[in-house]
């Protein structure tokens, strides 16, 4: 028969074993998502016409509206929300509208975009992300 110490041992192991590694096993992977924040600091105005409509990637998700706008001789790229938040809204974007767009600009990868908070389009005011600019769309669903 083995030695009272040697029984605990045994026995203690195992249960510290589940101690430390049940709580790491159940501890969710958290994906890092390098998109840009909202900047209230680099928030600014620009108007245009709406030359391109396109579904970028953009953080985790693949179905982000952007939109390119002539303002001048210059394109600006907009990201506005994801597709499923647009759709459920029931908002369009076509080539040619003249549009207003309050928003953050910000370094994606290697160029300049900016997050739209508010956007004007004829009469309609379409709000985006809230006084703080998080968005107003569920950033699970993207609706």
């Amino acid at each position: 028969m083995l030695p009272l110490n040697v029984l605990k041992a045994l026995f203690c192991i195992p249960l510290f074993l589940l101690w430390v590694v049940i709580p790491a096993l159940a501890q969710k992977t958290e994906q890092k998502d390098s998109s840009p924040k909202y900047d209230l600091h680099t928030e600014m105005k620009t108007k245009g016409v709406v030359d391109e409509v396109n579904l970028v990637p953009f953080g985790t998700r693949k179905d982000f509206t952007e939109l390119v706008i002539k303002s001048g001789d210059d394109k600006v790229h907009i990201y506005v929300c994801p597709k499923p938040f647009q759709e459920e809204m029931g908002i369009s974007f076509s080539k040619g509208e003249e549009i207003e767009v309050t928003g953050s600009k910000v370094k994606q990868e290697t160029s300049d975009v900016i997050l739209a908070r508010e956007l004007l389009k004829g009469t309609d005011t379409l709000m985006f992300r809230d006084e703080k600019g998080n968005p107003v769309w569920d950033p699970r669903t993207g609706k």
